[in-house]
C-alpha cells in the first residue's frame, strides 16, 4: 500500500507498506545478488549502513543453493537472517544478459546455466513458483528485456508478449498465495514496463498494465547501452501514464546522479550494483565527487575517505590506511569500501527525502545532481 506524503514538481515523497515493514520513499534498494553482499557484508550490516530493502536475484537462488532448499529453511528472510522488505527480481535481465544462451518463445524461455552448463526452462509460471518459495515481499514480474538499440517491431511484439506473461505471472502468484503452505503469504507483484526508448511503445505498454491494477510498477529496460538524456525523456514519457498512487521503480539505476534526476521525474524505487562493484574497485563515492582511494596522493592521507561521512569506516580509519589495505590486497579493503559506498546510497535516500520534507529538493538537485557523480 503506497501513501503519498507530499509532491515537489513531479518528485515524490512517500511511504510503502510491506509484510515486513514499511519502507520510506525514495528508497534505494541494496543488491543482495545471492543473499549476500558482495563485498562481504552481512544483513547486520545492512541495518548498520541505514538499508531499508535488500533485493536478490531469482535466477541465481534458482541455480545455487536452489529455491527448494531455502523455502524449506523458512524462505529467504530466515536463511539470511533479514527482518526487512526483500525484492526479488524475476531472472528476465539475467536471462537478457545470457543472449548466446538462451531460446525466448511463448511459453517462456530455455537457456543454458552459467554454473554448470544444464538446461533451464524459466517462464511466468516458474518464476512465480521460485519467487513464492523464497517468500519475498516484492516480486517482480517475468518479462523480456530487449537490447538498445533494436528494431521498432521486435520491440512492439516483445512488449506484448511480456502483458501477455505479466497476466499469467498474476494468476500464478495468486494461487501461489492462496496456498496453506505459502512462504509469506502477503507477496505483492510488481509489473515492468517495456519498450525500449520508443516513447510511443512504452506509453502503450504502460496503460495496457496498468489496467491489470498491481502493488507497484517498474520502468525495466534501461541503463543497457542507452545515453542518460535518452533514459530522462524515456522517463518523462511513462511516468504520466504510471498510477499516481502505487510506487514506480527504476531498475539498475544508477549513479548518484541518475537517481537525483530519477527522483525529479517522478521515481521512487532504485537499485543498482555500482556501489558495491565501484566500491570493490577503489571507487568511493564522496559529497565532493568520485574518489579512486588506490591513487598515489592518498598514500599519506590520514583524513577519512569522507569528512561528511558518517559511516563506521569513516568515523575510525584513514585513506592511507584504505589505500594500504588494496595495495596489499587485504579482503578487508573490499569490506571497508563497499561499507562505505553503500552507506553513502543509502544517506543520499535520507538527504533526497529530507529535502522534499523540507520542500528544497530542486535546490537539493541543482547543488548535487552534477557533483557527485563528477571525478576527482
Amino acid at each position: 500500500m503506497y501513501q503519498l506524503l507530499k509532491q515537489e514538481g513531479h518528485a515524490r515523497r512517500g511511504t510503502f507498506q510491506t509484510p515486513h515493514g514499511i519502507v520510506q520513499t525514495p528508497v534505494f534498494m541494496n543488491v543482495g545478488t545471492q543473499a549476500a553482499i558482495k563485498g562481504a557484508l552481512s544483513a547486520a550490516d545492512l541495518k548498520t549502513l541505514g538499508c531499508q530493502i535488500e533485493l536478490s536475484n531469482t535466477y541465481h537462488l534458482h541455480v545455487r543453493p536452489g529455491d527448494e532448499l531455502i523455502r524449506d529453511l523458512g524462505g529467504l528472510h530466515k536463511f539470511m537472517t533479514w527482518d526487512g522488505p526483500i525484492l526479488t527480481d524475476s531472472g528476465g535481465f539475467q536471462i537478457f544478459s545470457l543472449a548466446e544462451l538462451r531460446k525466448i518463445k511463448e511459453e517462456g524461455v530455455s537457456f543454458n546455466s552459467h554454473v554448470d552448463g544444464r538446461k533451464i526452462f524459466m517462464g511466468p509460471e516458474e518464476s512465480m513458483r521460485i519467487q513464492a518459495n523464497l517468500g519475498s515481499d516484492i516480486a517482480m514480474a517475468f518479462d523480456e528485456c530487449v537490447k538498445i538499440p533494436s528494431p521498432y517491431d521486435y520491440v512492439k511484439n516483445s512488449c506484448a508478449r511480456t502483458t501477455r506473461w505479466l497476466q499469467r505471472c498474476k494468476t500464478a502468484l495468486a494461487d501461489y498465495n492462496s496456498r496453506e503452505d505459502a512462504v509469506n503469504p502477503g507477496q505483492m507483484l510488481f509489473g515492468i514496463n517495456q519498450g525500449a526508448v520508443f516513447h510511443d511503445l512504452r506509453i502503450e505498454h504502460m496503460k495496457q498494465i496498468a489496467d491489470l491494477d498491481l502493488p507497484g510498477y517498474a520502468i525495466g529496460g534501461l541503463a543497457v547501452g542507452e545515453s542518460h538524456q535518452e533514459m530522462y525523456n524515456t522517463i518523462e514519457a511513462v511516468e504520466e501514464y504510471m498510477p499516481k498512487d502505487k510506487p514506480r521503480y527504476l531498475m539498475g539505476v544508477g549513479t548518484p546522479g541518475n537517481i537525483i534526476e530519477g527522483v525529479w521525474r517522478g521515481v521512487d524505487f532504485f537499485d543498482c550494483v555500482m556501489p558495491a562493484r565501484n566500491g570493490r574497485h577503489g571507487h568511493l563515492f564522496t559529497w565532493s565527487g568520485i574518489i579512486n582511494i588506490k591513487n598515489e596522493k592518498y598514500k599519506l592521507d590520514d583524513s577519512p575517505i569522507d569528512p561528511a561521512c558518517d559511516c563506521p569506516v569513516c568515523q575510525r580509519y584513514s585513506r592511507a590506511y584504505l589505500r594500504h589495505l588494496f595495495k596489499a590486497d587485504e579482503m578487508l579493503a573490499m569490506r571497508f569500501a563497499v561499507a562505505h559506498n553503500l552507506r553513502f546510497y543509502n544517506r543520499l535516500m535520507e538527504r533526497i527525502r529530507d529535502a522534499l520534507d523540507a520542500g528544497e529538493y530542486e535546490a537539493f538537485r541543482k547543488q548535487y545532481s552534477t557533483l557527485l557523480d563528477t571525478r576527482i
